[in-house]
This record gives C-alpha cells, sequence and structure tokens, in this order.
C-alpha cells in the first residue's frame, strides 16, 4: 500500500429475523441435524421475509455503518456492493442502495467475485482512497440466497444463508488500516459453482426452469479442495509482501462456508482457534455478506483490538480468492 492509509471507519451488519434450523431442514429433504452439524458445522441459517430482497438487507446494515463511523450518505463517493443474489439483473444494487440511502454525491457499481466479493471489493476500493481519488467508500456484501437455492437438492439448500453487513472505508492514520491486500483468481474452476439459467448463455425459458438451472449448482468436493489449498496460501502471500509471518496474527477472520475448512486454514497457519472468527454455526454460509458479518460480530464480542493485526480471508465463485492484512486503528468495545 502507498499514499494515504486506509481504513475501516464503521461498520454495520444485518439478519433476517426468521431462523430456519437443521431440525426444520429434515422436514424438507433427507438430511439430519447431526450430518448437517458434523460436515459443516451449521447449526442455522436466516431466511429473508418473502418481501425483503438483497437491497432491503443492505440497506439496514449500510445505515448501521455509516452511524458507526459518525457519517451521513452525503459524506459518501462511492458505494460497492459484493453480491450475487442482487434484486435484479439491472439496475445495480448499488444503484438502488445509493438512492434510497439518498446518496447524491456517490458513483455506484456492483462486483461479482462470489464468496470473496467483500475482499475484493475492499482490497481495490482502498486503491481509489489511497490515491486521493475517494474519501469515503461504503462496501456492502449483501445476500439473498435463499430465493436461488434448490431446497429439493439436499447438498447445496443445507449451506446457505441471507444476510448482509457494510464498511465504510476512509482515511486513518498513518502505518494502520490495510496493509497488505492478495487477490486473485482460478477461472478454469468455475464450473464447480454457478448458476447456469438466466444469463446469455442460457436465456431464462420453461427448459431452464424445469431442469433446475436458476439455482445454485456445486460440486462441493472441488470447492472444498480449493479453498483448503487457496486459503492458507493466500494469507502467506498478503503477509509476505509486508514482511510479516503468520505469527503476526492476532485475529483471522475467515469467509465463513464450512467448519473444516476454517480448521484446516487454521491449522496451515498454526493459529489456535481463539485467534480465529467463527460464526458459521449462526448463519451457515451468507456469500459475500459472511467476512462483514463476522467482523461485525467480532467487534461486538470485543475482539478487535487497536495495533493487533487483523487478516479477513476468503473463497467463492470464480473460483476466487483473496486476503487483507489490517492494522486494526478504531478501539472497539464489546457489546453488554
Amino acid at each position: 500500500m502507498s499514499g494515504i492509509s486506509v481504513g475501516f471507519l464503521g461498520m454495520g451488519s444485518y439478519v433476517p429475523e426468521k431462523i430456519m434450523t437443521n431440525y426444520d431442514l429434515e422436514k424438507l429433504v433427507d438430511t439430519s441435524n447431526e450430518w448437517i452439524v458434523e460436515r459443516t458445522g451449521i447449526r442455522q441459517r436466516h431466511i429473508a421475509a418473502p418481501e425483503q430482497a438483497t437491497s432491503d438487507l443492505a440497506f439496514i446494515a449500510a445505515q448501521r455503518a455509516l452511524d458507526d463511523a459518525n457519517l451521513k450518505a452525503e459524506d459518501l463517493d462511492l458505494i460497492v456492493v459484493a453480491s450475487e443474489s442482487p434484486d435484479m439483473k439491472f439496475p445495480s444494487v448499488a444503484c438502488m442502495l445509493q438512492d434510497r440511502l439518498g446518496a447524491s454525491h456517490a458513483a455506484a457499481f456492483d462486483l461479482g467475485a462470489g464468496c470473496t466479493g467483500f475482499a475484493y471489493a475492499c482490497g481495490i476500493v482502498s486503491q481509489t482512497i489511497a490515491s486521493g481519488l475517494y474519501k469515503h467508500v461504503l462496501v456492502v456484501g449483501a445476500e439473498t440466497l435463499s430465493r436461488i437455492l434448490d431446497f429439493t437438492d439436499r447438498n447445496t439448500c443445507i449451506l446457505f444463508g441471507d444476510g448482509a453487513g457494510a464498511a465504510i472505508l476512509g482515511p486513518v492514520e498513518d502505518g494502520y488500516g490495510i496493509l497488505s491486500v492478495d487477490l486473485g483468481a482460478d477461472g478454469s474452476g468455475g464450473k464447480y459453482l454457478n448458476m447456469p439459467g438466466g444469463g446469455s448463455r442460457h436465456p431464462a425459458s420453461h427448459e431452464t426452469v424445469d431442469h433446475h438451472e436458476h439455482f445454485i449448482h456445486m460440486n462441493g468436493k472441488e470447492v472444498f479442495k480449493f479453498a483448503v489449498r487457496v486459503l492458507g496460501r493466500s494469507v502467506m502471500k498478503a503477509l509476505d509482501k509486508i514482511g510479516m509471518t503468520k505469527n503476526d496474527i492476532d485475529l483471522l477472520v475467515p469467509h465463513q462456508a464450512n467448519v473444516r475448512i476454517i480448521d484446516s486454514a487454521a491449522k496451515r497457519l498454526d493459529l489456535p482457534l481463539n485467534k480465529v472468527m467463527v460464526n458459521v454455526d449462526q448463519y451457515a454460509n451468507t456469500s459475500a455478506a459472511s467476512i462483514p458479518i463476522a467482523l461485525c460480530d467480532a467487534r461486538d464480542q470485543g475482539r478487535l483490538k487497536r495495533d493487533e493485526i487483523v487478516v479477513l480471508v476468503g473463497f467463492g465463485a470464480g473460483l476466487t480468492y483473496g486476503s487483507l492484512v489490517i492494522k486494526w486503528q478504531k478501539t472497539e468495545e464489546a457489546k453488554k
């Protein structure tokens, strides 16, 4: 990183009120609470109400982030929303959010990098602030994945949930904030996690609907192998860029997809579990919202401390991966 130091000025998250437990899923598909917990660590997930779309979840999380940063929507220069389940193909969720917030001075666009979307967005927009182009940027990860889940497919419907997390990025004290970024992709693995229908390759038709092509399709074994391979490697690349080692990590905030993947990453980095943020049991995989929701939970638990090194790392559709190394600048207090 060069130029202006860039960090997190405020954060906010939101999950829908409705909770679907593993026991609820037992009534829909051939599965069991024990099977899901053993293989994924997931116990429940939040499901958006029928009238809620992705922009609705994003709006609440964004408002909370603005309040936390003590900023107004008019202070925003740019809004980036990471999502694979937007309200519609276009306009972007970011433009909807810009209008609803009243952020009249902000440019706005969506970013599609799957579950790595929040890390991608933060890594990219931090450079616009570091260069002096923008001062305050709202980054949101928001998903209503329940709308694109096939609840007859027990291999995928058990894994995902709905939610949103947001952060305001802006200038911070020299030496603090985002110290290093590593972003990458392996497009050859795109076939392992996708939604085939609805695009220009397979436009919506009776046939695509009948073949369940408008739902998430995933080869779980291949995605698992990719995640285990890249998570530790990406973190080490980001640390190497600034002369740090895995011993410098105070808190790892990984994408919350599967507790076995998180455990594997922790072992590769020689991190005890008290240095790893895990909340996949409560929310399941919320894709682009996963990391910011986990970051907010870490804050609320008093686990984000000034001067400590916090590492965010994710992987997702694309296939993509990314890591950020952050020297935390705010004094965060646990919620009572």
